[in-house]
């Protein structure tokens, strides 16, 4: 177990850059992953971090001292004040793992798809993830303008969606899409079927979009199945990812009473 008590060391450089920059984790394709319950998620699915990072305060923690006694040698303990730099969160939990961002796969999509297109805020994008996981889509398309995939807040806030999922960053979703075998749906206001009106038993691709604009003409454009989400209520809109939650639990709703 190596010791760093000092911001001068270079590989808590490194990992601060990691931590605050979107940059440094597509150049070195590595990124932070915060607290045991993510930890737990990585190795469960096959994901061993190459480095546990444990904060001074934990090393009592006992929960910690097994997943450090598992990593043997590839441990990084840091002053508390420095372990804070780079948790995501405001209240640290003390432990830390880096790990690869995985490869992306280009094959041909024909199962369930969520295409996100500008979905900028990090909670948001994390909950998306979750409810694609939960709801067993595995194909998630991210167009240019999403926030960062791997970006440590947005792999907190998926609770380990990431690594049940094949995800594509920078996606020209037209050319993704062009062959799709199923029903390409988009949630809009001005859609005159509802969303509980549509044969969801197929394959889906969803289209969901940004917090303000919605989805761009471009990729408005490419929905087969435009529909609508009834609300009796005064509420003129949901947030993107209480939409999509809906869409895909209305999806298994109906495959469970096929």
């Amino acid at each position: 177990m190596r010791h760093v008590q000092s911001r001068d060391n270079a590989q808590f450089k490194h990992l601060r850059k990691l931590a605050t920059s979107s940059r440094a984790r597509r150049e070195a394709a590595e990124t932070l992953i915060d607290g045991l319950h993510l930890f737990g998620s990585a190795l469960d699915a096959g994901v061993r971090p190459k480095l546990a990072i444990v904060a001074e305060r934990a090393l009592d923690h006992v929960e910690v001292k097994d997943v450090l006694a598992e990593q043997g040698d590839a441990v990084l303990l840091l002053a508390d004040a420095l372990f804070d730099e780079l948790s995501p969160t405001d209240t640290p939990t003390g432990l830390l793992g880096l790990i690869d961002i995985p490869a992306e796969v280009e094959e041909p999509i024909t199962g369930d798809c969520l295409v996100l297109d500008a979905v900028q805020d990090s909670g948001n994008l994390g909950t998306l993830l979750r409810a694609a996981w939960a709801t067993g889509v595995r194909e998630v398309l991210l167009t240019t303008g999403c926030a960062q995939a791997w970006s440590p807040k947005v792999l907190r806030a998926g609770q380990g969606a990431h690594f049940g999922l094949r995800i594509r960053e920078h996606c020209d979703v037209a050319a993704a899409l062009k062959t799709y075998p199923g029903r390409i749906v988009a949630t809009r206001l001005d859609a005159h079927t509802s969303l509980y009106a549509l044969d969801l038993r197929g394959p889906v691709a969803w289209l969901f979009g940004n917090e303000g604009a919605g989805l761009s003409p471009a990729v408005s454009a490419l929905a087969t199945d435009p529909a609508i989400i009834p609300m009796p209520g005064a509420a003129e809109s949901l947030n993107v990812a209480m939409a999509a939650t809906v869409c895909l639990f209305e999806q298994v709703r109906q495959r469970l009473q096929a």
